[in-house]
């Protein structure tokens, strides 16, 4: 007979990639780990998970299966937070998906929050991109994630903040004393891309804008490449969010219009979501209204 607890032992080890963590992870030997995993390989007849040197991999049946005991786990997750409301108590853990800006501006204070409400609520952060963040959602690894709007493709979302676009400029570049600048004017010029993924804001208001500019270089982190700016490298397009902590040197200047980034949450369905997930997203709304940063 299938067990929940092989489930979770089968999630953990693709999650953590290896026997040995997700033995630690669990509190269960590695030969305990081995012979769930075994077992469930047999009860099912086939296999799970290759094994080699590097660790273990998903074979194309645990690939397909994945997805369908995570379901499984997750409804099994919402079942005890649901019997644990009835009888008065509040227990469970939310995983949200998350990018840099979010993680660093809004989740600190979110936490603190949430955890002063519902302290015996864990909450466990994924970082990733937007592709990786919507991937996450679709497969069950999160309940819920922060996205730009533009990349929530399928998903349902609540929009939540509108992130201005601005152009980052070394503060010796000609176009530096400008109040603003025109998307005409970056054709030109040595451009950094953002890399959050293969569909983002910055690639879709130059699209929109049919400016191609040279891209030399391409980066993830806000911070590396506002120093690639301060450094003379080339300029960018970063959401003023990201700029709190701006090098010397550097100038963040307006486009002419109004262009940005909506920043939202995403899930398959709000209306499945876990209650103690629900209650994150009502914590979340209440701190983004008291800092004045709510939009919608």
């Amino acid at each position: 007979m299938m067990s929940l607890v092989k489930f979770e032992i089968f999630h953990t080890i693709v999650e953590l990639g290896s026997l040995s963590k997700a033995a630690e992870a669990l509190g269960l030997t590695q030969s305990a780990v081995s012979h769930a995993i075994a077992s469930l390989e047999a009860e099912w007849g086939f296999l799970l998970l290759q094994r080699d040197r590097s660790g273990v991999r998903l074979t194309s049946n645990g690939e397909r299966m994945l997805k369908l005991v995570r379901d499984i786990l997750q409804r099994n997750e919402q079942l005890k937070q649901e019997v644990a409301a009835i009888n008065g108590l509040e227990v469970g853990i939310v995983r949200i998906g998350t990018f840099t800006s979010v993680s660093t501006h809004w989740l600190p204070g979110v936490i603190r929050m949430f955890h002063m409400q519902h302290p015996s609520i864990n909450i466990k952060l994924l970082e990733g991109d937007y592709d990786e963040i919507h991937r996450w959602i679709t497969d069950g690894t999160v309940d819920f994630g922060f996205l730009s709007l533009s990349a929530s493709k399928s998903l349902q979302v609540v929009p939540l903040k509108k992130d201005r676009l601005v152009c980052i400029i070394p503060e010796e570049h000609s176009l530096a004393s400008q109040t603003t600048i025109a998307f005409r004017q970056l054709e030109n010029e040595d451009f950094i891309m953002p890399k959050w993924g293969s569909d983002h804001d910055v690639r879709r208001v130059l699209k929109e804008n049919r400016v191609s500019p040279k891209i030399k270089y391409e980066a993830v982190e806000e911070q590396a490449i506002m120093a690639m700016v301060q450094h003379g490298l080339g300029i960018s397009i970063l959401p003023e969010m990201v700029l709190f902590h701006m090098p010397r040197r550097v100038r963040a200047i307006n486009f002419e219009g109004n262009h940005y980034r909506t920043i939202g949450i995403a899930a398959t369905s709000f209306n499945h979501l876990s209650p103690a997930a629900k209650k994150f997203i009502d914590c979340l709304k209440m701190w983004l209204d008291d800092q004045g940063l709510l939009d919608f």
